[in-house]
């Protein structure tokens, strides 16, 4: 009977772990799946920046790269401002995509995540890094998506 048991369990873990698509990839597959070439968003970057009253930031994206990244209130974010570049690594879906991955796969201690129904892009993360630190947490918060032709 034990022998029963413990094949049965070996079974069901196997079954687990083999094939069985985490919620991130069904929703970055879901992204893919949806084929949006041309959109806007609002990013809103939550931390211990300096930057935080000046959110969210309006971005639009054509094939894959960024068209525009502006303020809330209209002003430009170009490639020779000091904050561009930690912008950027959200400035696309694929992007963002791409950093949450590596949090979920352990750059950061705790990562939770909610997803767009529709289109399956991230419209909220949380990030701690460093579980015991202080100040060293980040939240994503995407709004106003729109498809654009």
């Amino acid at each position: 009977m034990k022998k029963l048991i413990l094949i049965t369990l070996a079974l069901i873990l196997t079954a687990c772990s083999t094939g069985a698509k985490s919620e991130f990839d069904r929703n970055q597959e879901k992204w893919q799946n949806a084929h949006v070439s041309h959109y806007s968003y609002s990013l809103f970057v939550g931390c211990f920046c300096p930057f935080t009253e000046k959110m969210p930031l309006n971005i639009e994206v054509k094939d894959g790269d960024m068209l525009s990244m502006t303020y809330t209130d209209g002003i430009s974010i170009s490639a020779t401002d000091p904050e561009f570049e930690f912008f950027a690594r959200y400035g696309t879906m694929e992007r963002l995509f791409s950093e949450l991955e590596a949090d979920l796969a352990g750059s950061a201690d705790e990562v939770t995540v909610s997803y767009d129904p529709a289109y399956g892009f991230p419209q909220t993360a949380n990030i701690d890094v460093i579980k015991e630190a202080v100040d060293d947490e980040l939240s994503l918060t995407v709004s106003g998506f729109e498809a654009l032709p």
